[in-house]
This record gives C-alpha cells, sequence and structure tokens, in this order.
C-alpha cells in the first residue's frame, strides 16, 4: 500500500484535469486548493477506505 499518491480529477469549475497529491495515511481530509489551470479554490474532502485507496470529492469553495 502506498500511502502517498497521485490523483487525476475534474475541477469543478473549469472541467480540465489536475493532478492531486493524496496523504493516505489519514483517514479523512478537507482542505482548499487552487486550480492548477484556473487558479479558483477548490475545496477538497478525501475518505480514506479501509483498503487504503482515497475517495475524493470536490466542490466550488464560494457554493
Amino acid at each position: 500500500m502506498t500511502l502517498i499518491t497521485t490523483e487525476k480529477v475534474i475541477c469543478p469549475y473549469c472541467s480540465e484535469a489536475i493532478e492531486l497529491v493524496v496523504d493516505c495515511s489519514m483517514p479523512s481530509q478537507e482542505y482548499i486548493e487552487d486550480c492548477d489551470v484556473c487558479c479558483q479554490p477548490i475545496l477538497v474532502n478525501i475518505e480514506t477506505t479501509e483498503d487504503g485507496l482515497p475517495e475524493i470529492e470536490l466542490h466550488r469553495e464560494n457554493e
């Protein structure tokens, strides 16, 4: 099991693919990350499954 992984996701603002570096050693995380393409703030919610896989939800920060 890899504790640090890179996941491709879609920006909720510009719909472009971006990559997030995810720390799977934490059971849950919530933070703001700016899109690499459009620079808009994205609210990132990550839950790590029992198998150590990240489940990622992205939301616009201002909604």
